[in-house]
């Protein structure tokens, strides 16, 4: 595809039919002052050196030139073709168990993880192989549809994590199913499903599953996590997990399980241990399965082009130059060196537009080599140099945000893409702009960006059948993630109105004790004062008696003795 990447500098064209009117009327003008002289043709045969068209011809050429260098100074380019590249590998769909179970950590530094880390290696040695990816635990869903973009298998493979599926369990059966049918089409290429578990299996039949996709041609290596004496499950706050009875829940590896559906499935079982021999046994059997020839569709980037203009304005001066504006041939060695020294400084004029011109890719170019080599940051760099030069190279962004992205830079490498998307005025590649936009949000679970970054895209590349696969995707996690977010507002909610709740009772039980109290002393009061009324009443009545019998006679009582 053809375009200019400076386009506004075409409009300096419309100087050449303004040069043209006026050359048109100096040539009148210089006639009419003939005429002066005499009959025209008898001025001619007066000068018989003088050409009438070589000057016009001259005046065409540097015209022409011109224009061209006009050109030049737009920079037109070429690119965006869309190139088959021929990779001989295999296809291999990962399904990884993320059920609790997997946060065990019987091996450093824990099941999940340490089968991410295997994951990573596997991608990292993968050049021209094709990978998938399908996450199960009372159900799967494919993750990462099979594709040999291996920087969103790394982004994907990190944003992992049990919260992904509501459903808890094991269902091996159901990964293998889905894992067997998101294979390509193509024949006689190795594939093969590796299932990463401990082997809990709930749901059962995993082995029929394994043979089913055995007799589809693809076969099944199981790698088993964790250790068979078992081992507790984190909860994340420091306990582990308890069943019913209040007993902590040991989770163990079922090899046997493993090894079962790893001979069903005509593959192999390797058990995984904080080591690196997994890995290589690994790589060992992917590394008898049959490789193929396959055909990858890739995008070539805008090539410069301004040279070839530049070099035919240049053969063009030269010409010129070359061209006399008379006939005598004494004058040609003074009129040539003349023009030498006007080709030569139309020469040097080429070159400073062509250095301007090629300066921001110079630093693309530089980018590129330094990306290629894995030095990412210093690419940034040569992107950034780029664009200083030139804010408007959308490949400069978009290679930006690519460098940026895999220094796990996520919010700036958004930012680049959206900027290089609305940069780019090929729809093809403003689409990847846009999707490699949305891929970072999907990673981060912002799924509402990621849509609408994701229908972006197609609406500039609707055969894109990846990112049509990714929306729908992230429409599903996004749902999820309303659902859980509602249902963590509802615990939240309950908590709050328990609290609430709470906090009702015990004022109303602290002002029921207040009032208890309050009755206690009031209760107290009164006793006091009817004991002391009592006391009071006691005393009056003693004093009474004892009044009463000082005012009687005395009498006295005579004993006779007969």
């Amino acid at each position: 595809m053809f375009r200019f990447e400076d386009p506004i500098y075409l409009f300096l064209l419309a100087v050449i039919p303004l040069l043209a009117a006026l050359r048109w009327l100096m040539v009148y003008q210089q006639k009419k002052r003939l005429r002066r002289f005499g009959d025209p043709e008898l001025v001619k045969e007066l000068m018989p050196d003088v050409s009438r068209f070589r000057p016009m011809v001259k005046f065409g050429i540097l015209l022409l030139a011109l224009a061209l260098l006009i050109v030049m100074l737009a920079r037109p380019q070429f690119g965006t073709k869309i190139s088959r590249e021929k990779r001989t590998g295999i296809e291999t769909i990962i399904a990884m168990d993320i059920s609790n179970s997997m946060l065990a950590e019987d091996v450093t530094p824990s099941r999940l993880d340490r089968s991410k880390m295997m994951v990573e290696n596997l991608v990292d040695n993968f050049t021209n192989d094709k990978i998938g990816l399908v996450v199960f635990a009372g159900d799967a869903f494919i993750q990462l549809p099979i594709t040999s973009d291996y920087v969103s298998a790394k982004m994907f493979l990190s944003s992992i994590d049990p919260s992904m599926i509501a459903t808890q369990g094991t269902d091996i059966a159901t990964a293998i199913s889905m894992a067997s049918h998101s294979f390509t089409q193509q024949e006689g290429i190795g594939k093969a499903i590796i299932v990463i578990t401990d082997g809990e299996d709930h749901e059962g039949g995993a082995i029929d599953a394994a043979k089913e996709a055995k007799d589809r041609g693809h076969h099944v290596y199981v790698l088993g996590v964790g250790s068979p004496k078992g081992a507790p499950i984190p909860t994340g706050n420091g306990d582990y997990m308890k069943d019913n009875t209040g007993q902590t829940v040991m989770t163990g590896l079922n090899e046997e399980m493993c090894r079962q559906i790893a001979e069903a499935g005509g593959g192999a079982y390797i058990h995984v241990e904080n080591n690196s021999s997994a890995q290589e046994k690994l790589d060992e059997e992917l590394g008898k399965l049959a490789k193929k020839e396959t055909e990858t569709t890739i995008y070539s980037e805008y090539d410069e082009q301004f040279q070839a203009v530049g070099i035919l304005a240049l053969l063009l001066l030269i010409l010129e130059a070359c061209l006399l504006d008379v006939k005598n041939p004494l004058l040609k060695n003074v009129s040539l060196f003349k023009r030498k020294k006007i080709a030569t400084l139309f020469l040097l004029l080429v070159s400073a537009v062509t250095a301007s011109a090629q300066s921001d890719r110079h630093f693309v170019q530089q980018g590129n080599k330094q990306f290629h080599a894995g030095n990412y940051a210093d690419a940034e760099v040569s992107y950034r140099k780029a664009i200083e030069k030139n804010p408007r190279n959308p490949q400069a962004v978009y290679n930006l945000g690519v460098a940026l992205m895999k220094q796990q830079k996520d919010s700036a490498a958004v930012q680049q893409f959206m900027d290089a998307g609305k940069l780019e005025t090929n729809p093809l590649r403003r689409a990847q702009s846009y999707h490699n936009a949305g891929v970072i949000c999907q990673g981060k679970k912002m799924y509402g960006e990621a849509i609408d970054v994701y229908k972006e895209a197609l609406r500039n590349n609707p055969a894109d059948d990846e990112t049509r696969y990714n929306l729908e995707l992230c429409k599903r996690q996004q749902k999820q993630q309303q659902q859980q977010q509602q249902k963590q507002d509802q615990k939240q909610q309950k908590k709050q109105d328990q609290k609430q709740q709470q906090k009702q009772e015990q004022q109303q039980k602290k002002a029921e004790q207040q009032q208890q109290q309050k009755q206690e002393q009031q209760m107290s009061r009164e006793n006091a004062e009817q004991m002391l009324n009592a006391a009071m009443q006691e005393e009056k009545q003693t004093q009474q008696r004892m009044k009463k019998a000082q005012q009687q006679p005395n009498r006295r009582k005579l004993d006779k003795n007969w």
